[in-house]
């Protein structure tokens, strides 16, 4: 039987799985990747090429599982002003379709099993774990007090990198903090694209944000991240002491960045979120950067 057909006999079975894959974004996995990649950059580097299968089955389930709750804690946060942005006005928790109540159970779950994957590692990954969860935490709140929740995001985001390294190598080095100042700088800009499609909904309901603060400035401040993260990821080449083919792996992303702008340039809704969609190229050519550069 297809995929597809036991899929939909699943559904059928469970009518209301789909509320909540919907509600833990399973059904956009744009986030996912946006996690995913920078965490392979982190394992690769800290196993100089050869990361172990355990440590790659933690992460790549961790990632999904993170990103996962993370999710579901943001529509809780928001459940009160989804309604009200276009974007968002049909969320399972806008509609009633899944409870409060089921949603923070559903995050619990989802926290508990990242948890037990963190205990298959070693002390220093758990302590770091605890971080990474308060961060990830943070951010839905963080929309509230600040107009900078995108640096809350980054943080938390870029929290797999000094966590993959300490499964795999057991230390954190300068390359972990160069590789999370880049990814720091990167989620920024990226996510800055993000809330410049909510924006004028933003304002209406009292949501703050980068691309608010950043105002008409915002797609020169995002190119400047966007350099300094290309600066940021050239140190961490020149830190490796990488060949040719990383370098033209970041030059392939200044080629993005360009674009992004492009897409960018006029504010118009749709175009910002195709360069935020964008951003996945950009994590997997340093990713297969960084994995050429090791064979």
């Amino acid at each position: 039987m297809a995929v597809s057909a036991v899929t939909e006999v699943v559904l059928q079975r469970f009518p209301r799985l789909k509320d909540f894959l919907r509600l833990a974004r399973l059904d956009r996995p744009i986030g996912i990747y946006l996690l995913f990649w920078p965490t392979m950059w982190a394992l690769w580097v800290a196993a100089e090429g050869v990361p172990s299968l355990k440590n790659l089955v933690i992460f790549s389930v961790g990632v999904v599982l993170m990103r996962s709750a993370g999710c579901v804690i943001n529509d809780f946060a928001d459940r009160k002003v989804d309604g009200h942005v276009k974007r968002t006005q049909h969320r399972p928790l806008v509609t009633g379709k899944i409870q409060e109540k089921e949603a923070l159970i559903y995050f619990s779950g989802m926290v508990l099993l990242s948890f037990i994957l963190v205990l298959f590692t070693n002390t220093l990954t758990v302590q770091l774990s605890f971080a990474g969860f308060l961060l990830a935490l943070a951010y839905p709140f963080a929309k509230r007090h600040t107009h900078l929740p995108q640096v809350v995001l980054g943080a938390a985001f870029g929290w797999s990198i000094p966590m993959a390294f300490a499964a795999q190598s057991g230390a954190l080095g300068n390359i972990a903090w160069l590789m999370f100042l880049a990814n720091l700088f990167w989620t920024v800009a990226y996510d800055t694209q993000y809330a410049m499609v909510d924006r004028d909904d933003d304002l209406k309901v009292g949501i703050k944000s980068t691309a608010i603060l950043f105002g008409e400035m915002d797609n020169l401040i995002v190119g400047c991240l966007q350099v300094l993260t290309l600066m940021t990821l050239a140190m961490v080449g020149h830190q490796l002491e990488s060949g040719a083919l990383y370098y033209l792996s970041l030059l392939a992303v200044a080629a993005l960045f360009v674009y992004q702008q492009w897409l960018t340039h006029r504010r118009e809704r749709d175009a910002c979120f195709r360069a935020f969609l964008n951003n996945h190229w950009v994590g997997a050519i340093v990713f297969a950067g960084l994995v050429l550069s090791y064979l």
